[in-house]
């Protein structure tokens, strides 16, 4: 008896600590990443724990895994459901926080595709890819499709729409009555007319005073490839210096301000030179902003100001390297100065307005444009004159501190708390008003979120999956996508 209760004891610890099984298994799964290449980070997927852990956990007898068919159609499509359930309370959650819809299209691979996001409170939410290959891209077109987005959202939750600069997007939005650009690539604009100013009659002043630039950026390009074609000279420079070099791209011009800043100094002995380096730099604020935007943060009620004081540290830089006084002229000031005010007249939008008119930390405002811009928005949400009379009552009381917002923890607080949290806690006091306004403050003022999704695409639709259809390429982008929410 007692031998045989040993056995059986002997038999569970065994069981339990089954080394030479495990040992095999571990064969087997490393076997399956190196014949297909898989790459080793697959073994940090939580998924892929989960599913060996699910299965050690249960004796499913006779269990095969799924095959080809299976995983690409079915299961496929259930996932896909599945997400979508999954994501049910971030959609409802537009009711109250509204939210944008984000374009774009053209990847760096050139694929025909338009992609299209719902961005609410930092959640970026694939919605869906549109492959239009063989269509004429017109103002129309695209107009169609950003109806047909709008209205599977639901019309009232959606609070902007950002969209490339190009003119048939300016026309679709026009088609749509609401034309809201993105912040970012205003910005990324404006360095491009600095930075890579065209020789055209239309723009010879910003070339006369910024063509020098291109000359010095050529430059710093040739050190660069001095240094990174050459494997000696690159082991030099990575023992010294600790950031490495940019592959710049040429439509990104911001990564050329960063190649800036990394070239070291001590490379080079013509003084000149790096005082003309120093000299570009001063446009680094321009950088900053869209260092700022360029995040999932809600920034919208932050742009407006924001872009004053970078036009005013701008103007402390340059005037700085040029040892002028305030009262001084400075003709690449001027120029820069122009090209910024030009961007942000083509592309600012009565929201940039009301934002920032709505943000309890900024003093009431005797600014024009600021009033005008947010009569148009408060004409455009409530076009009941009722409704507009309630609203403009409360927004007075809270821009002039009077009745509830009279109460000094409530003003203490306009300048201690986040502008989103003030409201929350203490927008009861008009709730019209608190009403967009926490929709506003929801927003985002970029489109970086469909520069991320591309590279989601490119994950997806690879080299070797090359011959996957539109359709199940945009499945596999939803759920990878929107499976992170």
């Amino acid at each position: 008896k007692n031998r045989k209760t040993g056995s059986v004891s002997g038999s569970a610890i065994e069981k339990a600590f089954n080394k030479s099984e495990s040992e095999h298994l571990d064969y087997e799964i490393a076997r399956m990443f190196y014949s297909a290449g898989l790459p080793f980070n697959l073994a940090r997927n939580p998924y892929f724990q989960f599913a060996f852990t699910y299965a050690a956990n249960h004796n499913i007898a006779g269990y095969l895994p799924p095959g080809y068919n299976l995983l690409r159609n079915t299961l496929l499509q259930k996932e896909k459901a599945n997400i979508d359930r999954l994501c049910a309370s971030i959609r409802n959650s537009w009711n109250e926080k509204g939210m944008s819809i984000v374009s774009d299209w053209s990847d760096s691979q050139k694929r025909p595709l338009i992609n299209f996001m719902a961005v609410s409170d930092g959640d970026a939410m694939f919605r869906k890819s549109v492959d239009c290959l063989g269509q004429t891209k017109d103002m129309h077109f695209i107009y169609n499709l950003l109806k047909e987005v709008i209205n599977g959202v639901g019309y009232t939750m959606v609070v902007q729409v950002i969209t490339d600069n190009a003119s048939n997007c300016k026309g679709a939005g026009q088609l749509i009555e609401q034309e809201f650009p993105c912040l970012v690539q205003t910005l990324y604009l404006a360095l491009k007319n600095i930075y890579a100013a065209k020789n055209v009659g239309s723009n010879q002043a910003a070339y006369e005073a910024c063509s020098w630039i291109s000359d010095i950026i050529g430059d710093v390009m040739m050190l660069r490839n001095f240094i990174m074609n050459h494997s000696m000279r690159l082991a030099m420079f990575n023992e010294f210096v600790s950031l490495k070099l940019l592959s710049v791209a040429e439509t990104r011009f911001v990564s050329m301000v960063v190649m800036l800043k990394r070239i070291v100094k001590e490379k080079v002995l013509d003084d000149l030179w790096w005082d003309s380096i120093d000299y570009i730099l001063s446009t680094a604020p321009i950088y900053d902003m869209i260092r700022f935007c360029d995040t999932d943060k809600y920034s919208l009620h932050l742009v407006y100001d924001m872009w004053d004081m970078m036009i005013e540290n701008v103007k402390k830089a340059i005037y700085y390297h040029e040892v002028k006084m305030v009262h001084e002229e400075s003709p690449f000031f001027q120029v820069v100065h122009e090209i910024l005010v030009d961007r942000w007249n083509k592309n600012n939008t009565p929201l940039h307005c009301l934002a920032h008119a709505l943000n309890p930390k900024f003093p009431p405002h005797k600014d024009r444009e600021i009033n005008q811009e947010r009569a148009k928005c408060i004409r455009k949400y409530f076009p009941n004159l009722e409704e507009r009379n309630k609203v403009s009552m409360e927004y007075a009381e809270f821009v002039g501190k009077n009745g509830d917002f009279r109460d000094f923890d409530l003003i203490e607080n306009r300048y201690a708390m986040d502008s989103k949290a003030w409201w929350v806690l203490h927008g009861a006091c008009a709730p019209m008003l608190q009403t967009i306004d926490l929709r506003f403050l929801a927003q985002l003022s970029f489109s970086s979120c469909l520069e991320r999704n591309w590279s989601t695409y490119s994950f997806v639709h690879s080299m070797k999956r090359n011959k996957m259809t539109p359709k199940r390429a945009e499945d596999l982008v939803y759920i990878h996508s929107n499976l992170r929410l």
